[in-house]
């Protein structure tokens, strides 16, 4: 799905993960040792829209001394961090992580400063969701990021299609009548009956990856074993199918001009998305602006996205990053950070916040944190591989062959199975 401000890996989002732990190299070889900025500036990087504007600059100013140097990097931010790595110089000192990249970058915990070593204790930890922290934190205990934000998920749906077509539009009986994937799929036959172009499944392919997303466990475990052959990726297959073969399935890709339109015209009259898609809905709403209301996801919340600040072997001075880290990820800059940019706190305090608090007149007058702060509490410890995101792709790319006819569910199956297999050994996965 190419969403507009934090934009996530294709495949029905399966790549980007729930709350995680997730595996580590932490003695990995990673070359020469990266040399000292020569300014003696402290250099932070991020990409657009990972920060928030007020809080950034209020950081910089609330420290003068360490004369704050931000730099916002465009394109696959990942890469060119990578690669400065490898040239060893204007290395920075504190470096934003996108949550769909840290579990391939943990096996390089050599480069980076382990928190836990310059005052990232038990009480400080504690301020944000274990979860998300947990997916920062390597199997051998290392923490190497502080969360910005993350993505918790809920149901956005159209009320006026919803009671249109016979359901429930209150969002406290949908909560009450739709509680798991069964019950939303059902609800969408009820609801194709009376408005046949009002189909409840935005993208088959995109709820796969919300199922895979709400569970523990994903295509690898914690002993590098192949697991998504077993029943918890086939569950979240065969729900998938499901939908297919009850024909509720718009197979509307998420951000293209077809899903924007439908959104605002009533043919995607749902979507199962991240806080952050907020900003994507009201973006495409022209004239449903109030009709829109908020509910659990079915069967459970689900993780998209979300970010760390973390601190590099290159900073001459590690505890006055963090410092900087923790100034700039405190409650109530990560509730300013919201303000900004929408922007989800990962810090259960901001949650009170008024920033927090207020209705959203697009919702009708909901309360948005009333939905997405549960869900951020609930969202389960799971473990992802490095590996895990490639050994995904199979199974959306056989997916989608299954969306549109080429290919049964046992044999899309199949395919996918012995595809991640194939890629797994050549990695090393047993």
């Amino acid at each position: 799905m190419d969403l507009s401000r934090r934009t996530l890996l294709a495949g029905g989002l399966a790549a980007v993960l729930g709350g995680t732990v997730v595996a580590c190299s932490s003695g990995m070889d990673t070359g020469s040792t990266p040399k000292k900025n020569a300014t003696g500036n402290l250099a932070l990087w991020c990409w657009p829209g990972g920060l928030g504007k007020s809080v950034l600059d209020d950081t910089i100013a609330h420290f003068p001394d360490q004369h704050i140097k931000y730099s916002e990097v465009g394109g696959d931010f990942k890469q060119k961090l990578l690669t400065t790595f490898s040239g060893g110089t204007s290395i920075p000192d504190i470096t934003g992580i996108k949550g769909e990249d840290i579990a391939s970058l943990l096996p390089q915990a050599s480069r980076f400063v382990d928190l836990k070593t310059i005052g990232a204790d038990d009480a400080f930890l504690s301020q944000y969701l274990e979860w998300k922290v947990k997916q920062a934190t390597t199997l051998d205990g290392k923490v190497l990021g502080i969360p910005i934000d993350i993505g918790p998920t809920a149901l956005f749906y159209r009320e006026d299609i919803f009671t249109a077509g016979g359901l429930p539009g209150d969002p406290k009986t949908v909560a009450e009548q739709i509680k798991t994937w069964d019950d939303f799929l059902q609800a969408g036959v009820q609801l194709k009956a009376k408005n046949p172009k009002a189909l409840i499944v935005a993208d088959a392919v995109d709820m796969y990856g919300t199922i895979v997303n709400q569970g523990t466990s994903r295509y690898i475990d914690k002993d590098n074993k192949f697991i998504g052959d077993q029943d918890h990726i086939r569950k979240a297959w065969d729900t998938a199918v499901k939908a297919i073969t009850l024909k509720v399935d718009g197979r509307s890709l998420g951000g293209s001009n077809d899903w924007n339109a439908g959104l605002d015209q009533g043919t995607v009259p749902t979507i199962v998305g991240a806080a952050w898609v907020a900003l994507d809905v009201k973006a495409a709403a022209k004239t449903s602006v109030g009709k829109w209301r908020l509910a659990p996801t079915p069967s459970g919340p689900a993780n998209f996205g979300g970010s760390f600040l973390a601190i590099t072997k290159n900073a001459p001075d590690p505890k006055a990053a963090f410092e900087v880290i923790k100034y700039m990820l405190s409650a109530d800059n990560e509730a300013k950070a919201f303000t900004d940019a929408q922007i989800f706190p990962a810090t259960p305090a901001a949650y009170d916040k008024p920033q927090l608090k207020a209705a959203d007149p697009f919702f009708g007058g909901q309360v948005p944190i009333e939905v997405f702060g549960p869900a951020a509490k609930d969202i389960p410890i799971a473990y992802e591989a490095p590996l895990d995101a490639a050994l995904s792709v199979p199974f959306t790319d056989a997916l989608k062959l299954v969306q549109v006819g080429k290919k049964t569910s046992d044999a899309g199956w199949a395919e996918a199975v012995e595809k991640a297999k194939q890629i797994g050994k050549r990695q090393g996965v047993q």
